[in-house]
């Protein structure tokens, strides 16, 4: 039976390629290509906001960017799951969208890298009219499938190899790895970032808040950008942090070298919003907010998330953190630095799974009171915990992997739990199943 399923996946797969392939050759849409370590999904999200302000654009959904995600995207499907039936429909809209007319102008694609060979997949398939480089994150997720970090940066930079003739590669120049490996290639590069030799440059970044129910609630982010000379204001209302600035650059990055109007198009970008499981603010039970980031986890993502818990004013701040899967040999060491990172932006510390126990380990060793960890096996028996310890005013941060299903803690304590399917990653009858 195992093996019938691997020939059924396999002959999924050339299929699918096969008609992505096809459908590519036909229609010739242009592509938008984003990878990186960190950030990937959020940068897609405002790059598609931007360019459907002018063009007919499809997106990855939500984050495809697998060997099944990508011709998924082409194909403008959803994920068949382990429906045969659903599948087959899925390349019956193949061989429709093939034949038919009219297709989008633009493709906004993820090239995500779970293993060795991902992007040299994606570069095959794809020819990209620009390519965006998001982070390099010094331990990046997914790593434990590669035997050295180099392995999977140099499958990362592939994606250069996407590009056609007279395309733009955009990174992020704050990224000084990133800056260095791309001259080395000799590669001409339109960089965006807080440094002041970005062709884009950000600035002023801060926070914005406004009185909710007597007291002072966190708002959204502001910042300013200068583009050759000329300065604009941006405001962005429900994303908070610096990881959200860069996503939003990278999109304004693609704008203008697209021509496109800078104030029109920081315009469109100040929509933005996250989402669902992206360091979403909402609200929760006992007059408490909730950052919700419970999409995936990395040292570099958590990092992120707990410099905006650390950000943000609240009467006590509480982190509940469950585990960063993939990392191999640098499990332990980042879940203790993550608990030490923990124990300076958090009053009180929730971890969740086996290796996250090494975050309370590294807590204690930065002399945070045991008293305020607790350790927990899973979201399951973590939820009601956490819960019973909310105080009003607090502020929770709720991080962790995909598989330690982090978002059923948000579930138990968000005061409005019956709009969970539109506020809350993962909330798929195939996840509940």
């Amino acid at each position: 039976m195992p093996m019938l399923k691997a020939i059924i996946k396999k002959t999924i797969i050339y299929l699918l390629n096969l008609e992505a392939r096809l459908i590519l050759f036909r229609h010739k849409p242009r592509i938008a290509a984003v990878t990186g370590t960190v950030g990937k999904t959020s940068s897609k999200e405002v790059i598609y906001r931007v360019l459907a302000s002018k063009f007919s654009v499809r997106k990855s959904e939500k984050s495809y960017n697998s060997e099944f995600g990508v011709p998924l995207a082409i194909i403008g499907a959803k994920s068949g799951w382990s429906n045969p039936l659903r599948w087959l429909w899925i390349l019956c809209r193949g061989l429709f969208v093939l034949v038919k007319r009219h297709y989008p102008h633009w493709l906004v694609l993820e090239a995500g890298v779970d293993k060795p060979g991902d992007m040299d997949n994606f570069v095959s398939l794809v020819s990209a009219d620009l390519a965006v480089i998001t982070r390099l994150a010094e331990v990046p997720v997914h790593i434990e499938a590669f035997k050295k970090r180099e392995r999977l940066v140099e499958e990362k930079l592939k994606i250069i190899k996407a590009l056609k003739k007279g395309g733009n590669l955009i990174i992020n120049g704050d990224d000084e790895e990133l800056l260095t490996l791309i001259g080395e290639r000799k590669i001409n590069a339109f960089t965006f970032g807080f440094s002041p030799d970005n062709d884009l440059l950000a600035s002023n970044y801060h926070l914005l808040f406004k009185e909710k129910e007597g007291r002072m609630a966190p708002e959204g982010i502001a910042f300013k950008v200068e583009y050759k000379g000329k300065i604009v204001p941006v405001r962005i209302e429900g994303a908070f942090g610096r990881q959200s600035v860069y996503a939003v650059l990278s999109a304004l990055s693609a704008g203008v070298l697209l021509g496109m109007n800078l104030v029109e198009i920081v315009e469109v970008a100040s929509q933005y919003a996250p989402p669902p499981g992206r360091l979403r603010l909402l609200k929760g039970v006992k007059n408490t907010y909730i950052l919700d980031d419970t999409y995936n986890s990395s040292p570099a993502a958590l990092e992120a998330a707990l410099e905006v818990l650390r950000e943000l004013p609240a009467k006590r701040k509480i982190a509940v953190l469950g585990d960063m899967l993939e990392l191999g040999e640098y499990t332990i060491d980042e879940h203790k630095k993550a608990g030490k990172r923990a124990a300076a932006a958090a009053d009180v510390i929730f971890t969740v799974g086996p290796r996250a126990k090494f975050m309370a380990e590294g807590a204690r060793e930065s002399g945070f009171p045991s008293e305020r960890i607790f350790s927990f096996s899973d979201s399951n028996e973590a939820k009601k915990e956490v819960q019973r310890n909310l105080e009003e005013g607090d502020l929770v941060l709720v991080k962790g992997s995909q598989a330690m299903r982090m978002e059923r803690i948000v579930e138990e304590i968000m005061a409005e739990p019956d709009k969970k399917e539109i506020l809350l990653a993962r909330q798929e009858k195939e996840w509940h199943n």
